[in-house]
């Protein structure tokens, strides 16, 4: 079984996270970036697949896919030493500021130049944007029926079956191979690297392509071709000092005052 997973690089949610003055883009150089967390749940997902397909008569593979700048080769990395076996990683300048449309676009090509994987997962969202959209665009330009939100994954011949847990049932969802999932944050326990992950990453093939490399015109995906884009921003107020009631008896009135005042009650 040939699994593709389509992984982020993240700003650090801990990190003081702004915008490029220039451009209005979300600053991702200026602060440290990491491996988005939902995409560590995917990543699992694929590699317990291959895992339990062990032993067939073709190989199983899981390769991370991921589209950003330089720094994002560190979610290859860490994907790779959790047990993924190849990464690939699109990066061209032309790429910055690339909306979620545009970054299907270049997913779907890339996805059609590693090959033609039996199954193509995706976290739930990223921690960064949380659209959500971009694995129902990618499945849309490739053709693939899509099962999101899955809590529970198996295969079984040349069907996936999913379960999707809602707010009053779960549902059992089941399409043909090849086809695309997203899985949710409930649906394992992403593994730690292990040294020995760790040093066998080091030998992994990781290959970087250029929107040439896939095809693409430059001026089909960025800023210039989003279609939505940020006008401004500002820097969130420094938080006010806050008011410290002294109770001489009367602190019950004043609470019931102040909630009523901001409309909490």
């Amino acid at each position: 079984m040939n699994i593709v997973v389509c992984i982020k690089y993240v700003p650090d949610a801990q990190a003081e996270l702004t915008f490029n003055a220039s451009d209005n883009t979300t600053d991702r150089l200026g602060v440290e970036g990491l491996l988005s967390e939902l995409d560590e749940y995917a990543i699992e997902a694929g590699l317990k697949l291959a895992e339990a397909a062990a032993g067939g008569v073709a190989e199983n593979t899981v390769t991370v896919l991921t589209v950003g700048p330089d720094k994002a080769a560190d979610a290859i990395k860490k994907a790779l030493q959790m047990g993924a076996h190849a990464g690939v990683h699109v990066s061209d300048e032309a790429i910055h500021g690339s909306d979620a449309a545009a970054t299907s676009l270049i997913l779907a090509e890339a996805v059609k130049k590693i090959g033609s994987p039996d199954l193509i997962l995706t976290g739930m969202a990223s921690t960064d944007g949380s659209m959500g959209v971009v694995p129902a665009m990618l499945a849309e330009r490739l053709g693939l029926p899509q099962v999101t939100l899955a809590a529970e994954l198996t295969v079984d011949g040349g069907t996936v079956i999913i379960r999707r847990d809602g707010d009053t049932a779960s549902v059992t969802i089941t399409a043909s191979l090849p086809a695309l999932v997203s899985v949710t944050d409930q649906i394992n326990e992403p593994r730690y690297p292990s040294f020995k992950g760790i040093m066998a990453a080091k030998k992994k093939p990781v290959e970087t392509w250029s929107l040439a490399d896939l095809g693409l015109d430059a001026g089909s995906v960025g800023l210039a071709a989003a279609w939505t884009k940020v006008e401004s921003f500002t820097k969130r107020p420094p938080r006010a000092k806050g008011q410290i009631v002294t109770d001489e008896g009367d602190g019950g009135t004043q609470l019931a005052e102040f909630l009523t005042t901001h409309k909490f009650v």
